[in-house]
């Protein structure tokens, strides 16, 4: 892949992943939207599949990521239960659907990468517009209240609010090889009115189980992605072999982005949030 030695191929990666850990387990994202324009930017050599074989890396790091953070939320007791039961079962099967959707013709070629792509940035640029209104509210003379009260949304109006949040959540991780919390926290925040720290917790929890579906099933048809004669390092195994060198330091990256989350000034998170999404937004645009 773009003509970079497997050791130094090997150090670069395990850095993204430590960076892309910390990040996403910070901000209950996954890390994906971190691992995926810098894999374009470290190992893109225009070679057919490169996109659906980042995706599929990605997603298998994504469940080194959301495990750890889950763990510290819930030893923080940040995770609200019947959102966990709401958002599993969708996430679970949407993410299914997404993964299938990405194998769909439209999504083949070189066209296809650079719609998928660019389907992302939109994404980021959407989240990105939640999040500055979310910090000129907080920076306005007179602020809004306390942002968690700890209390759990409750009711069928909010269990089918966290199902419809779950099922979006998984439908666009697997079309866009992301974890899918870019997505699920704004609209816990937007529409089920859940602060941000316990948006983060809930969407890291339904990850651990969205992630593992969606990473088996994208690397185990990412062969139809890639010509016979691939110039893809690793061919149809090119996805998991770059997931299993992000893993271990997104793992322990993961952990410690979860503990910051508890630690940092809410706004300093959210402003980190959009940073990070502005950036990533613009390198999938250009791709």
């Amino acid at each position: 892949m773009n003509g970079i030695p497997l050791p130094l191929v090997v150090c670069l990666v395990s850095l993204l992943g430590l960076a892309a850990g910390t990040l996403g387990g910070l901000l209950g994202v996954g890390g994906s939207i971190i691992m995926i324009p810098g894999l374009v930017w470290l190992l893109a050599a225009g070679a057919p599949g490169e996109q659906h074989a980042f995706q599929a890396a990605a997603m298998v790091a994504n469940v080194a990521v959301a495990v750890p953070a889950m763990l510290r939320h819930r030893r923080a007791g940040t995770i609200d239960p019947a959102a966990v039961r709401g958002m599993v079962p969708a996430a679970a099967a949407g993410i299914l659907l997404g993964v299938a959707l990405s194998n769909l013709a439209v999504f083949h070629g070189a066209r296809g990468e650079r719609l998928l792509a660019r389907a992302l940035a939109a994404l980021l640029a959407w989240v990105i517009l939640v999040n500055l209104h979310k910090l000129w509210r907080a920076w306005r003379p007179s602020p809004p209240a306390a942002e968690d009260n700890g209390t759990p949304a409750r009711g069928p109006g909010a269990a089918g609010g966290f199902a419809g949040a779950g099922g979006v959540m998984g439908v666009v991780a697997g079309l866009l090889g992301i974890g899918g919390g870019a997505l699920a926290v704004p609209m816990q925040q937007q529409l089920l009115r859940r602060p941000l720290r316990r948006a983060i917790s809930n969407s890291a929890t339904a990850m651990c189980v969205s992630a593992p579906l969606g990473a088996a099933y994208k690397n185990l048809t990412l062969g139809q992605h890639l010509p016979a004669d691939t110039a893809l390092a690793g061919g149809a195994g090119a996805g998991l072999l770059l997931g299993l060198m992000l893993a271990p330091t997104a793992w322990a990256g993961g952990r410690l982005g979860a503990r910051l989350t508890h630690r940092l000034p809410i706004n300093l998170i959210r402003l980190g949030f959009v940073l990070l999404m502005a950036a990533a937004a613009w390198k999938l645009a250009v791709r």
